[in-house]
């Protein structure tokens, strides 16, 4: 266990999730499912048993210090690593990787984000360990699969060649296909959604980045001597203006070759959008999700989040999304919840403060 790491990537805005994910305050933050906990702080502690606290990796951007501080406070200024701008997940993993490395070339590690649910988290702490057991013995990058319960088109997709192996050989990925696509994925049975969560040993990554993409390689191991020092931040400031913006799909794990998924139940959304969210939700006799201080009539399928001390009064929808925070109100039908970027570019023209 002293050699298992965790990093876990809490710098997206999640601007799918607005009003409530803001630049200044994203969804990470926020006690989303009304737990008392930040999806950030359930991430943290879904690793308990997997890894010593002191092996937890905050990767966010710098202007999120604080709040990882004030929400992890355990954590030490090593565990917090920051980044000076966004370049999508690929840079910000080869940064905690290649960190964790020049301390601990055996590292094991897992990478996940940070406003994903997991309902079953002994499952997937399970799952997890049946990875990692994995990457210990071979050369391999996993990921895991979830199994599909409906042709979503909102997620990426993984075909796995089928045989008894608990983790099995990665075929192809596709990316959001369209409905008709997804049905045939549905039906063809060796199809799982990519779940965006890793697992690799320390020396595996290192060797993909350099086949895949060796300018991120080069850059970071020519940091190697900084990390864990005062030159660090002034490193990572420079190394980050030289990272192109790429996801850890496209740049490796679509061109490599070492590439196995576990297939994994245990209860899990990515939390992108409002419909995700009214998915997962409790749901009254009305089949609404709410949460607030509200009076509903003649309303049904909606999903109603809105402040406590404000007592909201809705008649006669169906379907809708209806959620108030920080003085931006969105009413929007669910099915058309995939225009929220197109208001937050809108909203921006308006005023910065309200995105």
């Amino acid at each position: 266990m002293q050699d298992t790491y965790v990093i876990i990537m809490a710098g997206g805005v999640g601007s799918r999730f607005w009003p409530f994910s803001r630049t200044t305050y994203p969804k990470q933050f926020h006690d989303v499912l009304g737990t008392g906990k930040s999806l950030l702080q359930q991430t943290a502690e879904r690793f308990e048993g997997v890894c010593p606290p002191e092996n937890i990796y905050i990767v966010t951007s710098l202007e999120y210090k604080e709040l990882v501080q004030q929400q992890l406070p355990a954590l030490t200024e090593d565990q917090i690593l920051l980044e000076p701008y966004r370049r999508n997940t690929a840079p910000c993993i080869a940064y905690a990787c290649y960190k964790i490395a020049s301390r601990n070339p055996d590292a094991n590690i897992v990478v996940a984000p940070a406003d994903h649910i997991i309902l079953k988290e002994e499952v997937f702490r399970d799952t997890i360990r049946v990875a990692l057991g994995s990457t210990r013995q071979e050369a391999i990058l996993v990921t895991l699969g979830i199994q599909p319960n409906r042709p979503d088109t909102g997620y990426g997709y993984i075909q796995y060649i089928p045989d008894k192996r608990t983790v099995k050989k990665v075929k192809t990925f596709t990316e959001k296909p369209h409905l008709e696509l997804a049905v045939q994925f549905l039906e063809s049975g060796d199809f799982v959604w990519n779940a965006g969560i890793f697992v690799w040993n320390a020396r595996t990554i290192k060797e993909a980045f350099r086949k895949y993409m060796p300018l991120v390689a080069e850059i970071f191991e020519d940091g190697a001597s900084t990390f864990y020092t005062e030159q660090e931040a002034a490193f990572i400031s420079k190394a980050y203006s030289h990272c192109g913006s790429i996801s850890i799909d496209n740049g490796i794990m679509e061109k490599a070759d070492n590439v196995h998924v576990v297939l994994s139940d245990f209860g899990w959304s990515d939390l992108g959008t409002w419909k995700s969210l009214y998915e997962i939700s409790p749901k009254d006799e009305n089949h609404n999700v709410t949460d607030g201080h509200q009076l509903l009539f003649n309303t049904r399928d909606c999903i109603i989040k809105t402040p406590k001390d404000k007592l909201v009064v809705v008649n006669g929808l169906e379907g809708f999304i209806v959620a108030e925070y920080d003085g931006v109100l969105l009413i929007c039908r669910k099915e058309e919840e995939q225009r929220v970027k197109e208001f937050v570019a809108e909203a921006k023209v308006l005023n910065t403060r309200y995105t």
